[in-house]
């Protein structure tokens, strides 16, 4: 017996490496030292900062996994690995410095663990940070054949000075809201028993869209960090953030919110996009689950001064992300409270 023939291909290992080195490299900040291959990476911290905070997370992409690696949609879940971590880790106003992976798989396919890390490179050059490093392990016998699972990392940099962290939220601040790409990568426990209930196909089109549904679904989660760039060197005095994710709204939208105030959202204020209401219909969801379960259409919401509200919404607009008024902050926020009212819940 060999290693090869207990299910682990070393040298296939090494040429997989070999295959993504370029991908790798070319999101490289000048800050990073060294490259792909060492025991681990190396990033100074950019220049100029005198009180640094780091700041960290770690996310993965979930059951979507499931779907994409189905219809071979790899390069489009590596996206949403790093736009799961990134979109996280900017709502304290930090900038992404590096991303780091790990790729856990029954057998190593190269074609399709080359897309997932393309797609890692693709969501870290769109965000501005090195992907640093990463480990990818062949578990046969653990994973069947063909199947993976991400897991992502992040660590960004803020001055301490600019840390956004909600405390300076009060009653009268504009809520505003920052469209979706579509379900992002959330809900896909649900998403696929709708699917197998429904005998949706991959030739299934969307209903009120030119689009078919397992493109719509599959459509990888938009990265905010160009965006909370733009506004922060605008300057647009931004005093909250969240990242609409597992749990919709109400989960992570009082999440930025300081004790003393609650968010007031008016349900009326966007259509919800077509994907939904076709999960909706087709899954007959409850409307109070589908709130509790899906973003419905707001990918990240900024809390801004009432008299900022039309310079973050034309920021918006310049960076390319459609956004509009939400709500507003009111006070309240009893110890009872959920932080949020409004939603029909």
């Amino acid at each position: 017996m060999d290693y090869r023939t207990a299910g682990v291909d070393v040298a296939a290992g090494r040429a997989f490496v070999d295959r993504i080195r370029s991908s790798v490299e070319a999101t490289h900040r000048p800050e990073v030292l060294g490259g792909l291959g060492g025991f681990g990476g190396l990033c100074r911290l950019p220049s100029g900062l005198s009180q640094p905070l780091l700041v960290a997370g770690t996310d993965g992409v979930g059951t979507k996994l499931e779907l994409a690696q189905a219809h071979g949609r790899h390069h489009d879940v590596g996206i949403d690995l790093v736009a799961m971590c990134v979109n996280d880790v900017i709502t304290s106003g930090a900038e992404p410095l590096f991303f780091l992976d790990y790729i856990a798989t029954g057998r190593l396919s190269p074609e399709a663990m080359a897309a997932v890390v393309e797609g890692i490179a693709e969501g870290c050059r769109q965000s501005g940070c090195a992907l640093l490093g990463g480990e990818t392990a062949e578990m046969p016998g653990f994973y069947g054949p063909g199947r993976y699972d991400l897991a992502g990392f992040c660590v960004a940099v803020v001055e301490e000075a600019a840390l956004i962290d909600g405390s300076r939220i009060q009653a009268g601040d504009a809520i505003l809201a920052v469209a979706s790409s579509g379900v992002h990568s959330n809900g896909f426990s649900l998403v696929r028993r709708i699917l197998e209930a429904s005998g949706a196909t991959a030739s299934t089109p969307l209903p009120g869209s030119d689009r078919g549904l397992l493109d719509a679904l599959l459509t990888p989660t938009r990265l905010y960090g160009d965006l909370v760039k733009a506004l922060l060197k605008a300057p647009v005095p931004v005093r909250g953030m969240a990242h609409i994710t597992g749990g919709g709204l109400p989960e992570n939208l009082p999440r930025c919110l300081p004790s003393g105030v609650e968010a007031r959202v008016d349900p009326s204020s966007w259509e919800r996009p077509p994907v939904f209401r076709w999960l909706q219909a087709a899954g007959e969801v409850p409307e109070s689950d589908l709130w509790n379960t899906f973003n419905l259409g707001v990918g990240y919401c900024l809390v801004v001064p009432p008299e900022a509200e039309e310079a973050a919404l034309a920021c918006c607009a310049a960076a390319g992300h459609a956004a509009w008024r939400l709500g507003e902050v009111l006070a309240g926020g009893a110890e009872d409270s959920s932080g949020i009212s409004g939603l029909p819940l």
